[in-house]
């Protein structure tokens, strides 16, 4: 990919991602069954966000455990998840399509600059990982180079990389396609 394209869609994800959500919560038209489905399978997401944050260094170390040891870029399949739910909880077909399209020219770039980025950082550290650990589709069994096995979960990484606004957004949006739905049907 063009590198302009990679520098844009870093710079602009979340500006943009603001702006479609305003959209998305005008447009929806959510049902209680499609909420609670959308919900579960962003709750999904969420806690995939979170295990990967408790063991995520950003800067300092090559994250290989936990949720790591199983695909390379957790948070970016977490996000994928919180869309589908989004998608799925909006009611309409086509506004979902336009969010998982809205995820892919956004979120693949970022995932591929951020991949050279690690590379280059961490060389053949990075080499080894990449080859042994797929992007996006997990393995089940955690691979052999999955870091340190003493290497724990940590809420304090959590906090630091404050994963906390991804539940807060997700428990807001979901606040806001309820109150959606009681003022569309007055159920």
């Amino acid at each position: 990919m063009r590198e302009a394209y990679l520098n844009w869609a870093a710079r602009w994800r979340v500006p943009l991602s603001f702006g479609v959500a305003a959209a998305y919560f005008v447009l929806a038209q959510p049902t209680p069954r499609l909420l609670a489905a959308g919900a579960a399978i962003a709750a999904a997401g969420i806690v995939l966000r979170a295990w990967a944050a408790g063991y995520l260094r950003k800067g300092e170390v090559l994250a290989t455990a936990g949720p790591y040891a199983h695909l390379r870029h957790p948070l970016y399949l977490g996000s994928a998840f919180i869309t589908a739910g989004l998608a799925v909880a909006a009611g309409r077909v086509w506004l979902g399509l336009l969010l998982v399209a809205l995820f892919v020219a956004l979120y693949v770039p970022v995932l591929l600059r951020e991949e050279a980025e690690l590379r280059a950082r961490f060389s053949d550290s990075y080499a080894r990982y990449a080859a042994a650990v797929p992007r996006l589709l997990p393995r089940l069994r955690p691979s052999a180079i999955g870091g340190d096995a003493a290497q724990r979960f940590n809420w304090q990484l959590y906090r630091r990389n404050r994963e906390y606004n991804a539940l807060l957004g997700y428990l807001a949006a979901l606040l806001v396609l309820y109150l959606n739905w009681k003022i569309r049907y007055g159920e």
